[in-house]
This record gives C-alpha cells, structure tokens and sequence, in this order.
C-alpha cells in the first residue's frame, strides 16, 4: 500500500523506540513497525535531559513524522530523588505519572490541524493526554506495557519501612486514575491473558469498557548467537527499575552466596543500563561483573551458560527471558518472573522461589549440559512460535 494511501496513526510514547535499549523500547518498537504495515506514523517521543536526538535512530521510512518534546532536568542524587518522592506522596501522584505530567500544550500543538484514524498512547504514564488525543483520533489505543497499580503493590509487598508505604500509597493512586482513564479509550492492549484478566477486573464498574487486546511482548527474529559461553550466570535488564533492584538484592544477598560456595570459579555477569543503581549490591566482590548498556544483549547473553529471573515484584512478562531463549539460554525463574507466558515448570524453564530452590536449579543446570540445551531448545522453540515480532503482529487486531 502506498504510503500516501494509508490511513494515518498518531503514537504517543514516553520513551525513544530507538535506539532499543530495554523492554520498554522494545515493545514500543514491535508495535511502531506493526502499525506501520498498514499506517502511516506520526510519533510524539519525549526526550530525556542530554539523551540524543530520537529522529537519528528510527529507522528510515518507518514513521512520516517525529515530534520530540525535551523533559526537564531532574537530579538523580538522593537527596533530589527523595525530595521529588516525598512531594509525590504529599500529592498521591505516583512517579512516572507526574514526571510525563504538564505537557498539554505541547501536544495539542504538535497534532493541531491534523486528522488520525487511530491514536495510539504507550505507557499507562501518558494515558491523560487521551485529552488532547481523542480529539483528532476517531479511535483511541492505549498499549499497556505494565498495570501500575499492581506493580506498585507488589513492590509493596517486597518491601518494608517507609519503601513499603511508598508503593502502597502509589498504588492506590495508580489504581484509581486506571478507573478514570482506562475506560475512555477503544481500545487498550495487554501485554498477556493474565494482564487482560486483570485490566477487566478494573474496568468492570463502568458502563463504557474498552476492547482489551492482548498484543504479546515480542523481540525480533534471528539466528542463534555463535558465542563461547562462560562458566557465568548472567541477570539482564535497566537495573534503575525497582523490580530489577529487588531481584538483584534478593539474588546477591540470598541466593548468590550459596551458589558463591558450590562454584568456586562460578561469575555472576550483570548486564543492563543504569548499573549504578544496584552498586550497593555488586561492590566488592571480584565475581559479580557488571557491564552496564549493551548494543547487543541477546549477543552478550550467550556467553554465559545459565540466565536468571529471580523476580519478585513486576508486571508485564518479561523480554528478558524471550532475550534469554533467543541466546539459546535456559532460564531459572520465579514464578512471578514467568508471569504471563505459557510455560511448564522442567520443560521450558526452571521456577524457583526461595533462595534455596533457586540456588538448586541454578547447580542442577550448571551440572548437566544435556538439561540445559533441552530447555534452552525448548524456550527457544516457544519463543519462534509466539513471540517474535512477525508472530505478535498476526495478532494486532486495531
């Protein structure tokens, strides 16, 4: 179809698709190039402070228009981060909402005159410019990478203390702005039938629903990685997200001294943006590598032998497991971590969800390489079936 002769898409994403630097990018990504079979794109990216210019990275012809609005500078030192936090709660205004929050004017601007057959919002974090959006779209989509709500509360679970009260308060306030927002659109993604389950749950009160749509998590296809794998287990992802903080605390602190003792020349590799972020847990032990931000990661992950999930808190599934069974992997993961994909225990993947059970399926794979080229096998058959991008798009239904 010419690009003259499509239908137009209007997509609102709070981060660049490109460069594809995390899951966030990579479902957003998935979904831009789906759209673009039968659309023609204009994309609305906010840019955080010093981040390049998101129009270098997309790929040519991809979009037809791109519309960069800049975010404010915020302090990422304690001291600043705790401030902005406290006045968060103060207001009950969970922190991703009020970070993409005072952009009204900017966007009504950037769609002024302009006509959409679909408008499509990533993120529930921009779900209030439906305001500015619904008015030139004749239909509204917003794609769910994650429910806020019951991320909140199962951060608040994991946690104690003031933490704790934190996502509880949050949670709340994401769950009530789900009631008000989540219902005007057409149409809303979910990233599995797990998350469709519970979107209709909150929905359910309303006399106008959405259709809810489950769009999966899906990465691009290729080939195996050829790689030399590492007597290693590697955790990958931004390890600035509070879930992925939490599994690496857990990790580090319970279950990685066991595995420490059994496998005295055993690595531990970390790879992942913000590494900073979990310092506090990969100080001072010469064992735990850290490679912060990669150009490849499933290239980066097959050089280690086991990939681990050890999950507590998140929403979603999760791309890292689909990255780990691209890199012919076999994964070890809490039930949570596996969340939202259709796997069996000992055929797919190890779960595991105390320190002990985890530290044991790690030793039983490290153990035996014929177990783990069968699950490695067996993921990555799931994954080519359900999971690529090409297999995610015979799914969109807009």
């Amino acid at each position: 179809m010419a690009a003259d002769s499509k239908p137009r898409a209007l997509v609102l994403a709070p981060e660049a698709p490109y460069p594809i630097t995390g899951g966030g990018a990579l479902r957003t990504a998935s979904l831009l190039h789906g759209l673009a079979r039968s659309h023609s794109i204009d994309l609305i990216v906010f840019r955080q402070p010093s981040a390049a210019d998101p129009r270098a990275a997309i790929p040519a012809g991809l979009l037809d228009r791109i519309c960069p609005i800049d975010l404010p500078t915020h302090g990422r030192g304690f001291a600043a981060r705790s401030v902005r936090n406290t006045l968060r709660l103060l207001r009950q205004v969970p922190p991703l909402i009020d970070r993409f929050s005072g952009f009204s004017a900017q966007i009504a601007a950037a769609v002024a005159g302009r006509r959409y057959e679909i408008g499509v919002v990533e993120h529930f974090w921009c779900a209030p410019y439906w305001e500015q959006i619904a008015p030139v779209s004749t239909r509204t989509i917003l794609d769910l990478h994650n429910i806020e709500s019951v991320l909140h509360w199962r951060c608040a679970e994991t946690e104690t203390g003031a933490e704790a009260f934190a996502h509880r308060i949050f949670a709340a306030a994401a769950l009530e702005l789900e009631r008000k927002w989540i219902p005007r659109f057409s149409q809303v993604l979910a990233a599995s039938p797990a998350d469709a389950a519970m979107l209709a749950a909150i929905v359910e009160p309303h006399a106008a629903k959405p259709r809810i749509s489950v769009y999966p998590n899906a990465i691009p296809q290729r080939p195996l990685p050829v790689a030399e794998p590492r007597h290693a287990v590697v955790f990958s992802g931004n390890l600035e997200y509070h879930p992925n903080i939490r599994a690496v605390r857990f990790f580090r602190e319970r279950v990685w001294p066991r595995l420490r003792a059994q496998w005295p020349a055993l690595v531990w590799r970390l790879v992942g943006r913000n590494p900073r972020a979990v310092a506090a847990s990969t100080a001072g032990d010469p064992r735990i590598e850290v490679t912060g931000p990669v150009e490849d990661a499933v290239a980066e992950l097959a050089r280690a032998q086991v990939a681990v999930v050890p999950l507590l808190a998140g929403s979603g599934t999760r791309l890292k497991i689909l990255e780990a069974w691209a890199a012919g992997l076999p994964v070890v993961s809490t039930a949570l971590g596996a969340e939202g994909l259709p796997v069996c225990h000992g055929r797919h993947l190890l779960i595991a969800d105390t320190a002990a059970e985890f530290a044991a399926a790690v030793s039983r794979l490290l153990e035996s390489p014929p177990l783990r080229q069968t699950l490695a096998h067996a993921g990555r058959a799931l994954l080519q079936s359900g999971f690529t991008w090409e297999r995610a798009w015979e799914t969109l239904d807009l």
